[in-house]
């Protein structure tokens, strides 16, 4: 998207993580500023999540005190990491499955940041921002059944399919500026449900990518979900979960915003 708002063809293949290791954002920012990239009449055209095939989605969980504090959760100590299967992801507009036999189906807007170069062993906060190509919007879709109540880790009621909406734009580090003052919000069948802002995260971004580069390799194309500030179905009076006809909205400041409408696997 150009500055004026219109869709530009950026004549690669994919924006996965081949391009992103090679220098195709800066490849990009190159054309566009020759005015080399033909607009796109995206009318009728689906949108798809804003990178291809991400090699791993890795999650952030318990990553608010609200959200700690509405899970009955103590405040962790380091971050609490899990692993949600790449084919989760979709589109910002695709529809969401419920899993079959789910009765706990339940949404979590959350800023995801897209790995830009490899990383390990990070030394510093800076090295880690250094390693971002950009951030997005994110619907860490979850069953809380599967989750919490069937044994086990948390990664069976994250990974069904459609779980991970992704988009509709990935957002270079440059145009975001600080990652910690934007505002996260979400709503169900219009209601509002979430409404925080990235400065009450626990762990922020710098330290989340910095910490993660301690245990796994960071790779091009990775995608890392930084945690659901409070207002999730699980820690609401009656706990009114998703079910299928219902329309869940999500934006993030300046990431663009998502719409998804429910239905049944």
């Amino acid at each position: 998207m150009d500055a004026a708002g219109a869709l530009r063809d950026i004549g690669e293949p994919e924006i996965d993580g081949a391009f992103l290791a090679s220098g195709g954002v800066e490849r990009v920012r190159e054309a566009l500023q020759r005015g080399a990239l033909p607009v796109v009449d995206a009318e009728g055209l689906r949108i798809g999540a804003p990178i291809a095939r991400p090699g791993k989605i890795v999650c952030i969980g318990l990553n608010y005190r609200d959200h700690a504090a509405e899970s009955g959760a103590e405040v962790p100590a380091e971050p609490v990491v899990f692993m949600k299967a790449s084919n989760t992801m979709i589109g910002p507009y695709d529809d969401v499955l419920i899993p079959r036999g789910s009765v706990k189906t339940d949404w979590e807007v959350e800023l995801a940041v897209v790995i830009g170069k490899e990383a390990r062993y990070l030394g510093s906060r800076e090295e880690a921002l250094g390693v971002i190509a950009g951030y997005a919007v994110a619907n860490d879709v979850s069953e809380r059944e599967f989750q919490l109540e069937r044994g086990g880790q948390w990664d069976k009621g994250k990974s069904c399919e459609t779980f991970n909406p992704l988009g509709p734009w990935l957002v270079t580090p440059d145009e975001v500026g600080d990652p910690q003052d934007l505002p996260l919000r979400l709503w169900v069948n219009g209601e509002p449900r979430q409404d925080g802002t990235t400065k009450d995260m626990i762990f922020d971004v710098a330290e989340v990518v910095r910490y993660l580069s301690q245990f796994m390799v960071l790779e091009p194309g990775d995608v890392i979900n930084t945690g659901t500030p409070a207002g999730v179905a699980m820690g609401m009076p009656g706990q009114p979960y998703l079910r299928a006809g219902d329309v869940v909205e999500l934006e993030i400041g300046g990431l663009g915003r998502q719409r998804q409408k429910v239905g049944q696997a």
